[in-house]
């Protein structure tokens, strides 16, 4: 949730990633902190570029 607030908090236009965190993830998974409407900055979020590969890698290092 930290890296999410300080997303929010710096105003980046867009977040694009790779795979989602079914467990902990703030950033549209669990929960959708960047895109609160009661926050006063919303970011653009493309989920799910090269998914599995990020996943693969992942699970690898943990």
């Amino acid at each position: 949730m930290q890296c999410a607030g300080a997303l929010v908090q710096s105003r980046v236009d867009t977040l694009v990633y790779g795979t989602v965190d079914k467990k902990a993830g703030a950033c549209v998974s669990v929960m959708n902190l960047v895109q609160e409407p009661r926050f006063n900055h919303r970011l653009e979020v493309v989920p799910g570029i090269l998914a599995n590969e990020c996943k693969s890698l992942l699970q690898k290092f943990f």
